[in-house]
């Protein structure tokens, strides 16, 4: 073990994917070139700056990389068809950062758009793994939440996911949180699959979430590759704490797309389906609810609203209103909250009456 002297831990950047770990709680570092396990805590120098240019801190502020900055990060695999496929390396060789969140990990796959003319992804040099007193590896794990394993009262929970990446479903999901705001209601939410990122969180606390987690606070560095159990016990988890949180309603979001492997696994576990009171389905285009709906047939699953990208677009809505016998909603009408009036029970939410076209237009305009 290298032990870390104050000013050289103090001056590395610390990424969010590993916000929950307190700097004073890294000793030093444990260069052994063993595998690392998903959700290892190491300290890693930038080699040489590639396609991704920028850290996420836990405040959320984007740091400029330079090369030679030490960065403390997470290992942990990544799934983005739009940008990267990242696996965990078979040692502390060198790697990649593969998500601005801080996920160190091995770029098997590029999406061209996203390789900016060819240019390669950053480049970085693992100093070590990051150790406490004890000299154990720190892991994400460590420093989860505590969460009862269950709770005596259960707020309703509503899950959105999605038919692919970019189709609106944080989007979708702030709306929710807007709408039930504006009705007075102590909205939780929760993000239980993804890569590390602030991105999603930050849209959920401005949209006034009450209380709003990730599977980072839970202990994951990503979703993908893990289990089904992991992952869901990692999203009981995090319902069971919005619960304790005294929440009054809890908006969950899946991340990726239907056919994502660890999406499909929990629309169709039986376990995680018994958390859900109301699901909600986020599409793109007109093709994407037809094909998602067909696939959730397959599911037996009951759609509460569909709503997404596709709804910012008047043409498409026309479309996608052929092609599903489930109720559409844009995003003005989420954030106004009487969406939400046909999925759940009057006296949970106590209603009022439905404005007229202008009053919800001076209402989302507020």
């Amino acid at each position: 073990m290298t032990i870390l002297d104050e000013q050289r831990l103090e001056a590395a950047k610390q990424a969010f994917s590993t916000r929950r770990v307190p700097k004073a709680a890294i000793r030093g570092v444990n260069s052994a070139r063993r595998k690392p396990h998903p959700g290892d805590v190491v300290l890693a120098r930038v080699e040489e700056i590639g396609r991704l240019r920028r850290v996420e801190l836990p405040t959320g502020r984007k740091s400029t990389l330079y090369e030679g900055d030490e960065l403390i990060l997470t290992y942990g695999n990544r799934y983005a068809p739009d940008a990267y496929e990242a696996l965990i390396p078979n040692d502390l060789g060198p790697c990649d950062l593969a998500a601005a969140g801080g996920l160190a990990s091995h770029v098997v796959e590029t999406n061209l758009s996203f390789a900016d003319e060819q240019r390669r992804p950053t480049k970085l040099i693992p100093v070590g793994l990051c150790v406490g007193q004890n000299g154990d590896v720190l892991n994400l794990s460590d420093f989860a939440i505590s969460a009862p394993t269950s709770s005596a009262s259960k707020a309703p929970v509503i899950t959105v996911f999605g038919a692919s990446m970019n189709a609106g479903k944080t989007t979708t999901v702030a709306g929710i949180i807007r709408g039930l705001t504006r009705l007075g209601k102590r909205v939780g939410a929760a993000k239980i699959t993804g890569t590390c990122s602030g991105g999603d969180l930050w849209k959920f606390h401005d949209a006034g979430a009450y209380r709003a987690y990730d599977f980072t606070d839970a202990g994951l560095a990503t979703s993908y590759k893990e289990s089904l159990t992991t992952v869901r016990t990692h999203a009981h988890k995090l319902v069971n704490r919005l619960n304790a949180d005294g929440c009054d309603v809890i908006v969950v979001e899946i991340a990726d797309g239907l056919h994502q492997q660890e999406t499909a696994a929990l629309l169709q576990d039986l376990s995680f389906r018994a958390l859900v009171d109301h699901w909600v389905f986020a599409a793109d285009n007109a093709s994407s609810i037809a094909i998602g709906m067909t696939i959730v047939n397959t599911y037996n699953l009951t759609i509460s609203g569909v709503s997404g990208s596709v709804t910012a677009s008047p043409l498409a809505l026309r479309e996608a209103e052929q092609l599903t016998q489930a109720p559409i909603y844009s995003l003005q009408e989420l954030e106004l909250g009487h969406a939400i009036e046909g999925w759940m029970d009057h006296q949970v939410l106590a209603l009022p009456v439905l404005p007229t076209t202008k009053e919800a237009h001076q209402l989302v305009a507020m």
